[in-house]
């Protein structure tokens, strides 16, 4: 039997937490081993625990999941930290992103797409809520609107893909993940074996030269792939 995923839960809003706890519980794989309910505390218990997960908030007492984030990868402790809230502004998706974060997921999730998208992270796949994804491509979007106006058309989609080498297949699959979905789901969709799924992902990420499924997602959006 495996060992199941250890989770740091840092939310400051008790029913919440109780709520987010609950879910964690029953889950199959996943343990919760800790809670805090602000970011410092958050940070402490990272440091002493090193849990695989680490399902953060951004709105904390003492200092904001996105510090506390920043404070974790300082530290040099290789947990997974997926943040978890109702923010979806862009200063804020880029923030957490840019601090370390490995997922972003919003309040609104269902209880399998929360455990799906924990279990990804854990597996280093990283994860965008496709609503946050949508709200990178805007962003992106808007900045080469910016640079079409100044420095000419960006560069092409098909051109760039080409020059990577990713096949129709592989585009389809990065499709998909730009929208969030999971190997599972990717081979559901696409009506190939789970394996094929892992495959195709794996290839893509080194085509790309990145490092992870977050990655690959604001690449794809950035450069025009999907």
């Amino acid at each position: 039997m495996s060992k199941p995923i250890s989770v740091l839960l840092v939310e400051d809003h008790t029913m919440t937490r109780m709520g987010l706890a609950l879910v964690l519980q029953k889950a199959d794989g996943i343990e919760m081993i800790a809670e805090a309910d602000n970011g410092v505390k958050g940070v402490s218990l990272a440091k002493e625990l090193r849990p695989d997960i680490i399902l953060m908030d951004i709105g904390l007492p003492e200092i904001d999941g996105i510090e506390a984030t920043q404070q974790i990868r300082d530290a040099k402790i290789d947990s997974k930290i997926l943040i978890f809230t109702s923010r979806d502004g862009e200063d804020d998706v880029f923030a957490a992103l840019g601090a370390g974060a490995d997922g972003y997921i919003m309040k609104g999730a269902s209880e399998d797409q929360l455990t799906t998208a924990i279990k990804a992270v854990a597996e280093g796949t990283g994860w965008l809520d496709p609503a946050i994804a949508k709200t990178v491509l805007r962003s992106i979007n808007k900045q080469n609107a910016i640079i079409n106006e100044t420095d000419g058309p960006s560069s092409d989609g098909k051109q760039y893909a080409k020059n990577c080498g990713l096949t129709d297949r592989e585009l389809e699959v990065l499709s998909l993940i730009v929208d969030g979905a999971t190997n599972p789901q990717i081979a559901e969709k696409l009506f190939i074996t789970r394996a094929t799924a892992k495959a195709h992902v794996h290839s893509i990420l080194q085509k790309l030269c990145v490092d992870d499924r977050t990655q690959a997602a604001v690449l794809a959006m950035r450069e025009g792939l999907v």
